[in-house]
């Protein structure tokens, strides 16, 4: 067992609604993303919320301006093949503005994140700008 894994923790629920998002977006025709935190007095990883959101801009305003968050995120798009694809990322969203002790919070459990939820990729967002962007990084690896 990792440190992280002994550090940190999932409940069964929130395991439950990894599995259950990850299998539920493979097919999706919009975007769906759903954001993660950290409660800080237990280190348990929970959802912020119930929301899934289906826009990037709707993402975007629900992002905290000085907090960390984990944002897993299925977008389907289509390639310049003419393909459609349906990447499962996780979104690292790390503000400039957040505080050191959330930095490590966050980047300690970063990658038992991404296995637990059992993203292909990372990508790692400062702000709503990095949204923006977003569909091209996307398209460009897959």
């Amino acid at each position: 067992m990792s440190s992280e894994a002994r550090l940190y923790t999932f409940s069964t629920e929130t395991k439950d609604k990894l599995r259950k998002f990850r299998l539920g977006t493979s097919r999706a025709k919009d975007p769906q993303a759903v954001i993660y935190q950290i409660d800080k007095a237990t280190l348990e990883i929970l959802p912020a919320s119930s929301t899934v959101y289906t826009s990037l801009a709707d993402l975007g305003d629900a992002l905290p301006d000085h907090t960390p968050r984990f944002v897993l995120l299925s977008y389907p798009l289509t390639l310049a093949s003419g393909r459609l694809a349906v990447p499962y990322v996780m979104l690292y969203h790390l503000p400039e503005t957040c505080n050191a002790e959330l930095r490590m919070l966050y980047a300690g459990a970063k990658e038992l994140m991404r296995s637990t939820a059992e993203v292909g990729r990372i990508i790692e967002i400062e702000g709503e700008e990095d949204l923006e962007e977003l569909e091209e990084k996307l398209k460009g690896e897959q």
